[in-house]
Formats: structure tokens, sequence, C-alpha cells
């Protein structure tokens, strides 16, 4: 298999995992056709770049995408709200821009479809992209509870 054969395999698997994970559409919206891969030591996908950014990883338990700073931002650009998305109370933007976790209890709404383990999208009452981070709770229970962090941060703005 040559380089730009395997190179455009390893596209294709990315953006399948993304619009699977994602929503239709996703997988090409995040990873233009110049990404780059680095392989893992059994070379699988480890890490999907652009212009050497990390764009995405893909985790190694179970295949799904975690989004750095930038590719969450391909992917606020591309999905329609409220998709993937948490939006938080403007007064604690801050502290979702220097990482900190949203609690529950900041969050005003949370698109139902999110599920806890979920890569989120976090954004203010204006609808601003804040970060990125990992649902704790599903989307329901984030609107709903009164307690506890409802999205472990990654990247914030």
């Amino acid at each position: 298999m040559s380089i730009e054969s395997s190179e455009n395999s390893h596209l294709k698997r990315a953006r399948t995992i993304a619009s699977f994970q994602f929503g239709r559409g996703a997988g090409e919206a995040l990873f233009p056709d110049e990404c780059t891969f680095k392989l893992s030591s059994t070379k699988r996908i480890r890490y999907v770049m652009l212009n050497k950014e990390r764009l995405a990883t893909v985790r190694a338990g179970d295949g799904r995408l975690t989004l750095s700073r930038e590719g969450a931002k391909r992917l606020y650009s591309f999905l329609d709200a409220p998709s993937c998305r948490v939006t938080v109370l403007t007064e604690i933007e801050e502290f979702i821009i220097k990482g900190k976790n949203a609690m529950a209890k900041h969050v005003i709404s949370a698109d139902p479809g999110i599920r806890s383990g979920d890569e989120v999208l976090v954004c203010n009452e204006e609808g601003q992209f804040l970060g990125t981070g990992s649902a704790i709770l599903c989307g329901k229970e984030m609107a709903a509870f009164n307690y506890g962090v409802a999205v472990q941060i990654r990247k914030g703005n």
C-alpha cells in the first residue's frame, strides 16, 4: 500500500468516526483533505493533524474522538445549535475559558441527545464558543440537576 493511499484510508476512517460521533457531514467539516496522521505503535490513528496542529485524538479505549481547541472550533462552526452543545451562564465563562469544569447549577440548556462520556462543546448564553470537554451527566440531567460536575472541561477557548 502506498503512502498516499494509506493517508486516504486514514482520512476516510477519521471522517467516518467523526460523522458517527457528531452527525452526518461532521467528518468532512472537521478533517479537510490536507490532514496528516500520527500513528500509534500498532499503526492505528492516534492524532489527526492539520498544519502541525492537532485537531483530534482517537482514544485507544473506545475509538472515539477527543477534540483540541481548534478541532472543537471547527465542529462548532459546522454544527447547528443545540447539537453537542452545553450552554452555561455567561457570568462563569471566564472559569470555562481557564479550563475549570462546568457545574450543573450553571447549565442553562444542553442538547438532550448528549450522553455521559460524549465530547461536548460549551458556549455562553450568547452562543459564543467557550471550550470543549467530556460530559459527566447526560443532557437532560445537566439541565435538571443543581449540583455536581456537568462537563469536565478539557480545553478552554
